[in-house]
């Protein structure tokens, strides 16, 4: 088992914590990871963006000058994709990009992710984040005490306090155990989890 320092809000080492390495110590799958990235971003594609084909312009029905005889090129319609008006070729439609991994992918890719990030060093533990009022200057100085810059910040309860305190932040994401996924581990430069947190997850996944 690995075991990596405990500190405090005011980023001092107060005890070691042993990691589980069912869930923090497994062998980079990269594929997987790569897949879950993958996935999350189609999934959060809207896919609705439209526009017409010569089927469906408004107009165009009659046959702008003969075959033959006009000196112009032969033309069907005004509404085919070369006329001012006309209708887009292979024009796109609404669709879904979405797709599946399975369960057993999205774990192994979740702990390919934490791990990596232990095995970089960029893993820090908290015992705790609390918070008596809503206070981004606090949250930017508990970041500082650790000295972490670009974060997601993993809480074991959604602490409105600490979830408010964050939110103005633009470098600093907060997640809890549930919401945690494989892009933001890799998005932000360190993960910075409360004790309890770990804790959460280690039962979850191990």
């Amino acid at each position: 088992m690995a075991k990596v320092s405990v500190y405090n809000m005011e980023g001092k080492e107060v005890e070691t914590m042993e990691l589980d390495d069912a869930v923090f110590g497994v062998d980079v799958n990269e594929h997987l990871v790569h897949m879950a990235v993958v996935q999350q971003l189609a999934n959060n594609r809207q896919g609705t963006q439209k526009a017409k084909t010569r089927s469906e312009v408004r107009g165009g029905g009659r046959k702008p000058w003969r075959q033959k005889g006009t000196g112009h090129a032969r033309q069907g319609s005004t509404r085919a994709p070369q006329w001012t008006g006309g209708g887009v070729v292979f024009a796109p439609t609404p669709r879904d990009y979405s797709f599946k991994l399975n369960k057993k992918e999205k774990r192994a890719a979740l702990k390919s992710a934490l791990s990596s990030r232990v095995a970089e060093n960029k893993f820090v533990v908290v015992d705790e984040l609390k918070f008596d009022a809503i206070k981004t200057k606090d949250f930017a100085k508990v970041m500082s005490n650790l000295g972490v810059e670009k974060a997601l910040v993993v809480i074991n309860d959604n602490d409105t306090n600490v979830v408010m305190s964050a939110k103005n932040i633009p470098t600093v994401k907060t997640a809890s155990t549930s919401t945690i996924n494989v892009y933001d581990i890799l998005k932000y430069n360190t993960v910075v989890v409360t004790k309890d947190a770990v804790n959460t997850i280690q039962e979850v996944y191990a």
